[in-house]
């Protein structure tokens, strides 16, 4: 076995030495007691992470739930539940040490045999997304009460990327084993082994968490309270929080016309930090199962068509930039040597005319996620009729949204995913044709079929050195941006909105999802 030894002595977010992720200054202070308020939008459907993960509910569960592992802003695996790990020298079995006394909030001790269950029963059932990664995954074994170790049935690169809590959430054995995960009592009061527990949800009102007093980080958490308030209404959040009834608002809390406003506001700062791990990505669905579609030179048309520069400065008011192909640019293996799609209308009517556009009209479903979508909505159907394409807006909510790109009832439609860091955690699903399924807004949505694309995707998960990995993810993002399955648009920059008073709030790659009991209050 090659150890490699996690410490949780290192650099924190510029305020030097932590542990755990705390500032050391803060811990010296001791608990400052107090309740931090945070928007959140919209209310989410539950708060058991591992059947729903959508983003409110990682907002609020992550600091309930965890997984064995945190993540720097670098992605660097730090020690959560577990403290350290060793890995075989071919790359197939992976052992971890998980920290004594961690104890479920209603008291049963954490052991080796949750990990084996939520991992390789409950998690398996529940999250599609993990699931195909697990596909990796041979045996899970429980060696002694503080020991686990994985088989893989084959080298997986990315397999330390796999353990946030977001995509691996530990849950509670003794409380699901043998029932129906669904519907079992215990989704409605979440029990983890996090820094706050769950109190109180007054539906359409708020969530309330408090501190675990036996959280396993001596004096974390440093609030006492943890309020996320629901407020519909757009312009209601932003006043809430310009009142001070609210003091952190996340990335896409109100709209981007209103960060520039309330940013300016006196003790107020504005940060972009936090999203590393997630690395928002958007683009246009296009459904290559249809004409015109179907036909890679009326997609390269539309990329040519829309004009991602403006809609950077205009919808987003410059908080993004537009994306050169699948792969995020923070992510890893992410190349910008592809082939390039600026604005030209001359050459988008051209590729129309060898395309044989016959001048069908093309449905395009925005996201209803508020204005800047909208805006994005707008400037493409401008974009795309300059080129000569008919256009009709199809406007739905949430859940109009998911059941049409369920049911791949759509032409074009707007989305954004994350790439949880590496290409075979958060790309490959989006374009590979075994993950084409209806049921889902979030897989092979576009239909795209390409066997050497499925072929690099699995020699870049598979490989374990760097390189082999770097030349199969080359190959696959020039071969993807000259076939362009989707027209992608935006590498998104969320920005949180905090009150200067809060301290430390957010602590690791995937910020405000497991930061909360790092921060505290001046």
């Amino acid at each position: 076995m090659k150890r490699r030894q996690l410490i949780q002595l290192g650099a924190s977010t510029g305020l030097g030495l932590s542990i755990a992720g705390v500032p050391l200054e803060l811990l010296a202070q001791g608990r400052k007691g107090g309740t931090i308020n945070v928007l959140v939008q919209p209310e989410p459907p539950g708060l058991m992470m591992g059947i729903v993960q959508n983003g409110p509910t990682q907002l609020i569960s992550g600091n309930i739930y965890e997984g064995l592992l945190r993540y720097d802003d670098k992605l660097n695996p730090q020690p959560q539940l577990a403290t350290s790990w060793a890995m075989s020298k071919d790359g197939k079995t992976y052992t971890f040490k998980l920290k004594p006394g961690v104890k479920w909030h209603d008291g049963k001790p954490f052991t080796s045999a949750d990990v084996v269950f939520s991992v390789d029963v409950f998690l398996r059932k529940t999250h599609a997304r993990l699931r195909g990664n697990l596909e990796a995954v041979e045996a899970i074994k429980a060696i002694d009460p503080l020991t686990v170790e994985f088989t893989l049935k084959y080298p997986f690169g990315p397999f330390l990327g796999m353990f946030e809590n977001g995509t691996m959430p530990m849950v509670p054995k003794h409380l699901y084993e043998g029932t129906d995960f669904a519907t079992n009592p215990a989704n409605a009061t979440p029990i983890g082994t996090g820094p706050f527990k769950f109190k109180e949800w007054a539906k359409g009102s708020y969530i309330l968490l408090e501190a675990n007093p036996a959280y396993h980080v001596a004096g974390v958490p440093l609030v006492d309270k943890v309020y996320y308030h629901v407020i519909p209404d757009a312009a209601a959040r932003a006043a809430a929080f310009e009142s001070g009834k609210v003091d952190i608002v996340p990335g896409g809390g109100v709209e981007y016309f209103d960060v520039q406003r309330l940013a300016k506001l006196p003790g107020v700062a504005v940060s972009t930090k936090g999203w590393e791990f997630f690395s928002p990505h958007s683009w246009l669905w296009i459904n290559n199962r249809k004409a015109p579609m179907n036909n890679v030179k009326f997609r390269q048309a539309l990329m040519h068509a829309i004009d991602r520069e403006a809609m950077a400065k205009i919808a987003w008011y410059g908080f993004a930039k537009p994306a050169t192909g699948p792969f995020n640019s923070s992510i890893k293996f992410a190349s910008a040597d592809v082939p390039k799609y600026p604005k030209d209308i001359a050459k988008a009517k051209k590729l129309l005319e060898e395309a044989g556009y016959k001048g069908e009209t093309i449905r395009l479903l925005p996201l209803p996620y508020g204005e800047s979508w909208q805006r994005q909505a707008e400037m493409v159907r401008q974009g795309l009729t300059q080129a000569g394409i008919k256009v009709e807006l199809v406007a739905t909510d949430v859940a109009g949204w998911n059941q049409r790109l369920n049911e791949w009832d759509y032409d074009l439609a707007f989305t954004y995913l994350y790439q949880y860091g590496d290409p075979a955690l958060g790309v490959a699903r989006n374009y590979t044709s075994q993950n084409i399924a209806k049921g889902s807004p979030f897989n092979n949505v576009e239909g795209y079929v390409n066997s050497r694309v499925d072929a690099l995707f699995a020699a870049g998960a598979r490989a374990t050195d760097p390189d082999s990995r770097q030349k199969a993810y080359l190959e696959v993002q020039k071969l993807l941006v000259e076939e362009v399955p989707v027209a992608w648009l935006h590498e998104i920059n969320f920005p949180t909105l905090y009150r200067s008073k809060v301290q430390n709030p957010i602590s690791s790659g995937i910020g405000l999802n497991d930061s909360m009991g790092r921060a505290s209050l001046a």
